[in-house]
């Protein structure tokens, strides 16, 4: 499989002069983002994800490494690395002087797409942009104006689109928009690589998922595989008759009692039988009315990954 992006021994120490202070952001990241995946990198705050970002994007120096996009050096080969990217920062820079369609037109000149080949029009109506085509992005909504950033990452066509937390502050409406076209990018090529705090996000839109703490990955598989390696379910029981405290014969799982008055039983799947427990949860003479299962999701496996982390 051909890689879009290909990070090794990846280092960046930034170093206060005033204070001599060092801060190590980034401790020798590997990593590969495989060709037309849609691919999150998650982590908390300060992990090092928007410095692995502003790297690739030519806008912070690192310490030592190797960084390629397209197969293209980003130092050796800087023009070509940075024509193979689109980036969407989190930070709402605009030109407030231009209109949506000035602003695209001189990116596209930027990165010297001649006027014939312009696709202005084209993304601006892709992105629902039309009705705001000839207003100055000062006069824009903040959804709005991060739609516009989107626009200026496409301009000249990149084969790897990198978003980072493309939909803060977004409404409901504007998101699943945007996440409509972002999908048809996907679908017909286009390399995504995607940071979010909203991890139901990631987990519907991409299929491969890196974790990164402390400016280490500490996870990086396909998604279903890592859903997989959390060895954790819930049993949700609704009694016929509320249960006030927690029996003795059911102690042997981590259980409670939540606020709708359901018993929820923690177990893990590699170890323990569902059949035990519901014999367990017989003996303890509670009669089911109903029960469901609960299986983890991204955000559990988030959790217990940044959690391991932090105490290792």
């Amino acid at each position: 499989m051909t890689n879009a992006i290909e990070i090794r021994q990846l280092h960046k120490t930034y170093i206060d002069g005033k204070k001599g202070q060092h801060k190590i952001a980034l401790k020798g990241i590997d990593l590969d983002i495989p060709e037309g995946s849609f691919f999150a990198l998650l982590g908390p705050n300060g992990a090092g994800k928007s410095t692995m970002i502003n790297i690739m994007a030519g806008l912070v120096h690192k310490t030592s490494g190797t960084v390629s996009i397209c197969g293209y050096d980003i130092e050796k080969e800087m023009r070509e690395a940075r024509l193979s990217i689109g980036v969407v920062p989190q930070e709402l820079i605009l030109d407030t002087f231009f209109t949506v369609r000035e602003a695209l037109d001189i990116h596209a000149g930027y990165y010297g797409v001649p006027k014939a080949k312009r696709r202005t029009q084209e993304i601006i109506d892709a992105l629902g942009l039309s009705d705001k085509a000839d207003i100055h992005s000062r006069r824009l909504s903040g959804g709005m104006r991060r739609r516009l950033l989107v626009a200026k990452a496409l301009v000249h066509n990149p084969p790897v689109l990198i978003l980072d937390e493309p939909t803060a502050g977004v409404d409901v409406e504007l998101r699943n928009q945007l996440w409509d076209y972002v999908r048809k990018l996907n679908q017909s090529g286009t390399t995504v690589l995607l940071t979010t705090h909203y991890l139901e996000e990631a987990e519907q839109l991409c299929d491969r998922i890196a974790v990164i703490n402390h400016g280490e990955v500490v996870a990086c598989e396909k998604k279903q595989d890592m859903l997989r390696s959390f060895d954790q379910k819930q049993l949700v029981i609704t009694p016929t008759m509320p249960i006030e405290e927690i029996s003795e014969k059911i102690k042997n799982w981590k259980s409670e009692i939540s606020k709708e008055g359901k018993l929820i039983i923690d177990y893990k799947p590699s170890k323990d039988n569902i059949q035990d427990i519901l014999n367990a949860v017989s003996s303890a003479d509670i009669s089911v009315r109903d029960l469901t299962t609960r299986e983890p999701n991204l955000e559990d496996v988030f959790l217990q990954l940044t959690a391991r982390n932090r105490a290792a």
